[in-house]
Parts: C-alpha cells; structure tokens; sequence
C-alpha cells in the first residue's frame, strides 16, 4: 500500500468512527482475542440491524475519540479501557438484546499450549478408547487410571485446569487426544457505555425486583440503627409506634386502664376460648383445600392400582 493510500484509509477510519460516535449514543468495548475473521464475519451477520462492529489499532481509536471530546465530553471515559485487542460495538437498540446476541455467536475451541484458560476444565471419570502406551500424559498429571479390556479408564472426575490459567503442553496434548473441547471464544464484553456513562457488564443483568429488594434491605438497615441509637427517621418511625403500642396494650393488660384495643386483648386473657373461636374459621377455610389436595392424591393412586392390575401378570410370569 502506498502512502497516499495509507492516509487516504486512515482518514476514511477516523470519518467512519466519528459518524458512529455522533450517531450512536450506546456501545459495548468487547475483547476479541482468539476470534478469527471467520467468526468475526459471522457476529457481524448475526448484528445486523441490532448493531455495527467497529475494529481497529488502539492508537487510531483514541486518537479518534480525543479529536471527539469538543463534541462530546463524556467520551474520554472510554479511554481508558481501549487497550489490549478490543473493539466497540455501536447501538441504538436494547443493550440486553445486543449483549445476548454477542454472547450467543461462541464455537467450541481446542485447547492450545500457551492459551489462558477463560473457564475451570474437568476431565470426567470414563472408559477412554486410548491404548496403554498413552500411560505417560496421564501419569504427568497425576491422574489415576487402570487399564480396562485393552484401554486407559480415568478413575476420578479431575479438574485439570483452573480459570486464568496458562495450558500447559501436557494438559493440551491429552485434551486433544480425548476428543475434548473445553473452550468457547468470541467477543467478550468488557464494558459498556451509554450516554456518557461506562459501567461493567453486570449492572445489565440488575432487574427491577434486584433494585426493589436492595431499596428494601437498605430501608430495614437505616430503621435498624435509628432504633438503635434511638433517633427517630421516616424509616423507623413506624416500628417505633408499633413498639410504643405495644407497651401500652402490655401496660393497660396489668392495670385498670382502658381503650378499645385494651378491652379486646383483656377479653381473650380473661376468656381464651374466645380467641379459639376468631381463629378457629381461618382453620375451617383452609381445611377444604387440604382435604381437595388429599383427594386428588388419591384419586392418582387409584388410577396407578388399577392400571398395574389390568395388566393381568405378576413380576415374575
């Protein structure tokens, strides 16, 4: 390629990346180490109309965003992470559809000497169709085996390699000749930006009822240290009131003091047979139900006898 060429190339680049960061308001910053062009081409098809992949030299894509900042401030959040063999992915749609359909495009990948294993890899206990001459890669490992009918059989379930780890030679080499393809590749998603903001893959997966439910335990821990140290919040007001009622029904139980809700509880500690009797209707309600659940039960039942009967032979004729 001629230099001409070259700059000719480069500044189409830089037009496209800074079309798509004006155009775009959302991207995910996805590795793609062990992607082949293959595979690439595939995610690609697989994006269309959701999203535009967008690859390229580190050094071209921050010099891209820096030349983009007086348009968009917040976009110098993003370099930080262009760094090591990473791309962007630009939408407008669902994050969460996007970030499926990227997961979803993985192939089945053998182990390589000298890889990073990006899962735990577990050889199962199994009757392999190796010959004994093959003896040595599994003592190297240290895994226990015995010769079967003329074959290697793994004794144990072993876990060979541990996430983060480097594949060794060995453990490459019998994974390989066990038919083993333990790892998956394509693009990983490393961050992801929208509109200004850059937050980790997980914060995607954080639904309504997630949010809710720490809103909720945040609210049981300020009500929580309010009683406490005894500081009245809007939290703890509420437990505080029930508290004090309390305190007054206990108090009004032992004295000759009166109120409505008083009068009610001295009834049931002078007559307990009168509380039996608002408790006993629930009780009544919820017995139908149990005696519908036992009849269907036995109806099935019913129905088993009869079909082991029409059979009309016992287990050993």
């Amino acid at each position: 390629m001629v230099k001409e060429d070259r700059q000719a190339w480069k500044s189409s680049y830089f037009d496209k990346m800074t079309a798509l960061l004006d155009e775009y308001p959302k991207c995910f910053i996805v590795g793609a180490d062990n992607v082949g062009s293959r595979q690439m081409q595939k995610i690609r098809i697989a994006l269309r109309g959701h999203a535009i992949v967008l690859m390229g030299k580190n050094t071209m894509m921050r010099k891209a965003i820096r030349r983009h900042l007086e348009n968009n401030a917040a976009l110098e959040k993003l370099l930080p992470y262009i760094k090591g063999n990473v791309g962007l992915v630009f939408t407008k749609g669902d994050l969460t559809e996007v970030c499926r359909i990227i997961q979803e495009n993985k192939v089945a990948a053998p182990a390589k000497a000298g890889a990073i294993a990006n899962l735990d890899v577990t050889v199962p206990a199994q009757c392999t169709v190796l010959g004994p001459e093959k003896t040595s890669f599994f003592q190297a490992l240290s895994i226990q085996t015995k010769i079967s009918k003329g074959t290697i059989e793994i004794l144990n379930d072993v876990k060979l390699i541990k996430i983060g780890d480097k594949v060794g030679a060995s453990e490459a080499t019998l994974l390989n000749m066990l038919g083993i393809s333990p790892f998956t590749y394509g693009l990983q998603i490393e961050q992801v930006y929208d509109s200004g903001t850059v937050f980790e893959l997980a914060i995607l997966s954080i639904t309504d009822d997630d949010i809710r439910a720490r809103f909720m335990q945040g609210v049981a821990n300020v009500s929580s240290l309010s009683l406490a140290i005894g500081y009245p919040t809007l939290a703890s007001v509420p437990h505080s009131l029930i508290n004090g009622f309390k305190n007054l029904l206990s108090l009004a139980a032992v004295t000759d003091i009166e109120f409505k809700e008083a009068k009610t509880l001295k009834e049931f500690l002078k007559d307990p047979s009168k509380f039996a009797a608002v408790v006993a209707p629930a009780a009544a309600a919820a017995a139908p139900a149990a005696k519908k659940e036992e009849k269907k039960a036995a109806v099935v039942e019913e129905k088993e006898d009869s079909a082991d009967e029409d059979l009309g032979f016992g287990l050993f004729d």
